[in-house]
């Protein structure tokens, strides 16, 4: 059989063939161990970063719970040995004194380790900083230590009907009107806003609705000027009314001189003042705290009450009848921690429970505690729990938390129901707070303020 003969310059270009194809296979093998190698080097370093900033944030989590659980006040009943027990492994040093420019207090004379009970005697004309500290070396967090005087307030739990007077007039908002050819107009836009008050017209003080829509139609279109105080500043602005569809002369605001509403009042202290709400009178539309311009309690009866189911706030609905045989008493302040003032003799007649000491926020406990409130005719003591105490909560509102247990006021009101704001709280026989807000999710559930938080007005 013939073959073909077999040349070296054959052998030469498969051998070079092989090797070319041996090569390519040994630089794509490299080239795949490479690209292995630089996976697993992005594995480890993805790994680590992942567990670095797992690390950092259950650190800061930590961080964040413990600088939480330590009060940036802390009161102390004035000339009374008391226990302070914050369970927390740091220590604090007392630094200073108010009001004196240097420190009576030698450094490092006053130690205090907060992992364990510690009994504490502050003299009422002294308040205290503690410089709280990590392993008694790392700074953590300044303390504000406030000696108050102890005292005894009666526990209400009545409901009452509230009348506030805005100082001034509360802008709510502004709007177009129609004018006489037609067009849209709202002198106002820009000039004044939402949350803004009006003192003043053309340098007159201003008071009602009715007198303020009274003097603009009086302008016949002339430039006026507006006295509004807005936050902190009081600023005069310019507006030129112009004549609405009616041939009335309006500057396109939106505004509310007076706010009405039910609550219940909290205590009497034996001054005779009065503390309700345990958080502020909010207008309607802007949720700006009322500026106060005077107010007044008024007794009222509870008409009726929807019960409240989960996602669904209930309220007890009440009837106020504005007349001068019915007046309990004038509210001179309202702040976020509730609205306050003095009682007449009807209000104080109100205050049947015995007084009771004020208990605070250190000493309070998770477990069973009462509040007192009228759904049913007469004020009456109902069982709760207490869930959760927030010594340090950046909402003063809300620094406990509570559950109704008890199965009469479930089946009454399905639990926590607007109109029960200012309901007292009551543990081992002490006042230690007021309702403030029910949870939407759950209407058994809610929220309420420190006692003391409401005394610091």
């Amino acid at each position: 059989m013939w073959k073909k003969p077999i040349h070296n310059e054959d052998i030469m270009l498969e051998n070079a063939a092989i090797r070319q194809q041996a090569g390519a296979e040994m630089v794509a093998l490299l080239e795949n161990w490479k690209r292995h190698k630089r996976r697993r080097r992005v594995y480890r370093f993805s790994l680590c970063g992942i567990l670095v900033c797992a690390s950092l944030l259950l650190g800061g989590m930590g961080y964040y719970n413990l600088y939480n659980q330590i009060p940036s006040v802390l009161r102390i009943k004035a000339d009374m040995e008391q226990t302070l027990d914050l369970g927390l492994p740091l220590t604090g040093d007392m630094v200073a004194v108010s009001g004196q420019e240097e420190s009576n207090i030698p450094a490092g004379a006053v130690h205090i380790d907060l992992s364990r009970q510690v009994t504490m005697m502050m003299s009422s004309d002294q308040s205290y900083q503690m410089n709280v500290k990590i392993f008694g070396i790392l700074p953590f967090k300044q303390v504000g230590i406030q000696v108050i005087r102890d005292q005894e307030l009666t526990p209400v739990g009545a409901p009452i009907g509230i009348y506030v007077k805005a100082e001034g007039l509360l802008v709510v908002g502004v709007g177009d009107f129609q004018g006489t050819d037609g067009i849209s107009y709202c002198p106002a836009k820009y000039v004044v806003k939402s949350g803004d008050y009006i003192l003043q017209l053309d340098g007159e003080p201003v008071t009602t609705k009715t007198d303020f829509v009274r003097r603009v139609e009086e302008c016949q279109g002339r430039e006026v000027t507006l006295r509004i105080k807005r936050g902190e500043d009081i600023l005069d602005v310019k507006a030129q009314p112009v004549q609405n569809s009616d041939h009335k002369y309006k500057l396109g605001i939106w505004i509310r001189d007076n706010a009405q509403g039910v609550g219940t009042m909290t205590y009497i202290d034996a001054d005779g003042n009065f503390g309700a709400l345990g958080h502020g009178i909010n207008d309607v539309d802007t949720s700006t705290l009322m500026n106060l311009d005077d107010g007044t309690l008024y007794e009222t009866e509870i008409i009726a009450i929807k019960k409240g189911r989960d996602g669904e706030p209930g309220e007890m609905t009440g009837m106020i009848v504005y007349s001068q045989d019915r007046i309990l008493g004038d509210i001179f302040y309202n702040g976020k921690e509730g609205i306050f003032g003095h009682c007449n003799e009807k209000a104080l007649a109100m205050g049947t429970e015995r007084a009771l000491p004020i208990g605070l926020k250190q000493d309070i406990e998770k477990g069973p505690a009462q509040i007192l409130c009228t759904v049913d005719d007469v004020p009456k003591y109902y069982d709760v729990e207490i869930t959760a105490v927030h010594l340090d909560h950046d909402n003063v509102n809300r620094g406990i938390e509570l559950e109704v247990t008890d199965p009469e006021l479930l089946a009454l009101t399905g639990g926590i129901i607007q109109g029960m704001s200012g309901a007292p709280i009551i543990q081992n026989h002490h006042l230690i707070g007021a309702v403030t807000h029910v949870l939407v999710q759950d209407a058994s559930r809610g929220y309420g303020i420190f006692i003391e938080n409401m005394l610091e007005h």
